[in-house]
């Protein structure tokens, strides 16, 4: 490369030419970045340089705090240009980048990642030989200052070639042991994953707060569906298991009336730093709310409680008002910092609240939230529930009804207070896999709520994927500025298999269905594991990295295997396609052995394998008042139960759909396994026969 190439200071470098908000970032950064791609991986073969890999992305506080400290320092930057190539990755874009390097970071290091996350990589093959996440520009919390870091690692590859090597093959060796072979043919698929991780999750179950396990606490999602899902499987029976909805229902409870949940605006932020909930991680991420819509929404069905309605319906309305592109797609996430500032965004001082109330509005507002009480966020008040209305109301002698009015008054005002904020940065790329999660919570509360508005939203949402994200059978993983990028993932196509299932349970369209089988389709061809079943992070086609990944367990997002296997077995079931669902036999078996380990880190999964154990009960409905039937049942929670409103004239439908005829009137027939029922003529008599 020519000298004048070099990103001189006060210049823009090679990631001005991205989209990723998370790189753009970083283009002033005096650091010679480059994204990843042949170009710098070529420069680090030829200079025999290794490269300082750095993945973040644009909601991260501790990616901010690095990148002031050190990449935007002259000095740090002239010591990383002069020994390295550096490369920054946005990993919501490569999450199979992040996800291999995270991996390699648990093994070199013995603890687990996060972002930022620093490797340094071997020019030659990729492979990493040391890594960190966050470092320090001067020596605390135990650890080096990053530039004498940068000198001892630049040292310890010119020194230590042999050691390099040697490491690279046992991280090698290491990482194609990750893969253990599937259960044999003969080996029974049970319960008994189910029943040890319902134990083990007990275990960790914090009785007073809610959540599992110490601070920091995590929603886990998937655990709570589990839970929830344990709970309805034995509600019939003479033992229902009461403990599991507790865990699940207490748990959501704390998350919505603590400092997690935005008690102004709705949706829910990253994470808790405490065991109460209280003091968030302030970032708002796509794929958390996704999930979490979907359970507030099940939860205010399964238990009538208006705390988890109104969750799911401030979620919903946040991520339509300031998550939903005017083109349809929905954006990724909130910073969680604003003016240089964690959560300054969304604190308070009492003294400023109480100009903008009534006395009677701050009396309810100030109590219930906290405001009465000591600072609780760098000597600001973060909003929490910290009593309920009920005793308010009675301290203040006032119906709890009229307490309510002023809460919501006083909710009111002040979110339109705080929208003349500053405003947290907003990543503005659509991601198809967090859209597929948005859709699907956004269909399930539909139906389960009535608000047909919300299912327009998902619709736009999947058109605009369509549109733009669809290309000659393939999707795509990433949209920004007018520019779809990137080979999609599997969790792309699993997530939005499953959000197409969802919406199709919400509102009918043959185009859709055709849609689905499609993405079930290219699942199969191009990320199945054909010898061990189970499907690849990445298609057949994809760039070649040091691994390609295959794992069952839950992460931040669903297991993208579990999501596959369990909207497989379903679209499988829908179609009559016994190619799908042996596709969800086989990814079962092939994750067995993880289940028998570790059961509830592996949640999604073990609601494929109650599925498949169990197969749920499928209702197909036809005719002029289908769709009011179907809302009917959907005032139920039955998460084994999937309705399809089919209007009478619709054309076109697979021979499996066909074969289930309209007739006068309104007529449904009832499937489980491969056998369907003799159509029935009543909404009553359906109900009399369905599971409930």
């Amino acid at each position: 490369m020519h000298p004048s190439d070099r990103t001189p200071t006060g210049r823009t470098n090679r990631l001005a030419r991205e989209t990723s908000p998370y790189l753009l970032q970083h283009a002033q950064n005096p650091v010679d970045w480059y994204p990843w791609g042949e170009e710098a991986l070529d420069l680090a073969r030829r200079e025999n340089k290794p490269i300082l890999l750095s993945i973040g992305y644009s909601a991260c506080h501790w990616c901010h705090v690095m990148a002031h400290e050190s990449f935007e320092d002259p000095a740090t930057a002239a010591v990383m240009n002069e020994h390295f190539v550096n490369i920054k990755i946005d990993r919501e874009e490569r999450p199979d980048l992040d996800r291999i390097y995270q991996i390699a970071h648990q093994m070199l290091i013995q603890r687990g990642g996060g972002w930022p996350l620093t490797m340094f990589l071997s020019p030659r093959d990729h492979r990493p030989f040391f890594g960190g996440t966050y470092f320090p520009n001067e020596p605390r919390y135990g650890m080096p200052a990053f530039t004498d870091l940068l000198q001892r690692v630049a040292g310890f590859y010119k020194d230590r070639q042999a050691d390099i090597a040697q490491q690279s093959e046992a991280l090698q060796q290491a990482f194609a042991e990750l893969h253990p072979p599937a259960a044999d043919a003969d080996t029974a698929l049970t319960e008994e994953p189910l029943v040890v991780a319902r134990e083990m999750l007990a275990r960790e179950f914090d009785n007073q707060f809610g959540g599992f396990g110490s601070a920091p606490k995590f929603p886990h999602p998937t655990n709570i569906e589990f839970l929830l899902r344990a709970w309805r499987r034995s509600a019939t029976s003479e033992e229902p298991d009461l403990q599991a909805l507790y865990m699940a229902t207490l748990t959501l409870t704390r998350m919505a009336e603590g400092g997690l949940y935005d008690q102004l605006g709705g949706g829910f932020a990253r994470y808790s730093v405490d065991r109460f909930w209280m003091i968030p991680h302030f970032e708002k991420m796509l794929y958390d709310n996704g999930p979490l819509l979907t359970l507030a929404a099940q939860a205010a069905i399964a238990t009538g409680d208006p705390l988890f309605k109104r969750a799911a319906l401030e979620t919903a309305s946040w991520i339509i008002r300031d998550m939903q592109s005017p083109q349809g797609g929905y954006w990724s996430t909130l910073d969680a910092d604003s003016e240089g500032h964690e959560g300054k965004f969304y604190v308070w001082d009492p003294v400023e609240v109480r100009q903008h109330l009534t006395p009677e509005a701050y009396d309810v507002f100030s109590r219930r939230f906290g405001l009465d009480q000591q600072a609780n966020f760098e000597g600001q008040w973060h909003l929490h529930g910290y009593r309920p209305l009920a005793e308010i109301a009675a301290e203040l002698k006032i119906p709890e009804g009229e307490a309510q009015e002023k809460l919501d008054e006083a909710r009111r005002i002040l979110l339109g207070l705080r929208n003349q904020r500053v405003w947290p940065g907003r990543d503005e790329k659509i991601l198809t896999s967090w859209n597929g999660l948005a859709i699907a919570g956004m269909a399930v509360t539909a139906r389960s709520l009535q608000r047909p508005d919300f299912a327009d939203s998902a619709v736009r949402s999947l058109d605009f994927i369509r549109s733009q994200l669809w290309r000659d059978g393939r999707l795509l993983a990433v949209h920004k500025d007018g520019q779809s990028r990137f080979p999609a993932y599997l969790d792309d196509y699993a997530f939005l298999l499953n959000g197409v299932l969802e919406l199709l349970q919400t509102r009918w369209s043959g185009e859709h269905l055709r849609f689905a089988a499609e993405l079930a389709e290219a699942l199969l061809a191009r990320f199945e594991d054909k010898a061990q079943g189970g499907f690849y992070f990445t298609a057949d086609d994809h760039e070649t990295l040091i691994h390609r990944s295959r794992s069952f367990a839950d992460e931040a997002t669903p297991s993208g295997n579990a999501i596959a296997a369990l909207a497989l077995s379903r679209l499988g079931l829908l179609l009559g396609e016994t190619r799908y669902l042996d596709a969800a036999a086989r990814t079962l078996r092939a994750a067995w052995s993880s289940l028998e380990r570790y059961p509830h880190g592996h949640t999604a999964m073990l609601v494929a394998l109650e599925e498949h154990l169990d197969p749920p009960e499928i209702l197909i409905v036809r005719g002029e008042e289908a769709s009011q039937w179907r809302d009917e049942l959907a005032k139920v929670y039955a998460p084994s139960r999937l309705t399809f409103a089919i209007p009478a004239d619709a054309s076109g439908l697979p021979e499996a759909l066909a074969e289930k005829r309209a007739m006068e009137g309104t007529v449904a027939y009832v499937c489980r396994g491969m056998t369907c029922s003799a159509p029935l003529h009543s909404l009553a008599a359906l109900v009399a026969v369905t599971a409930g």
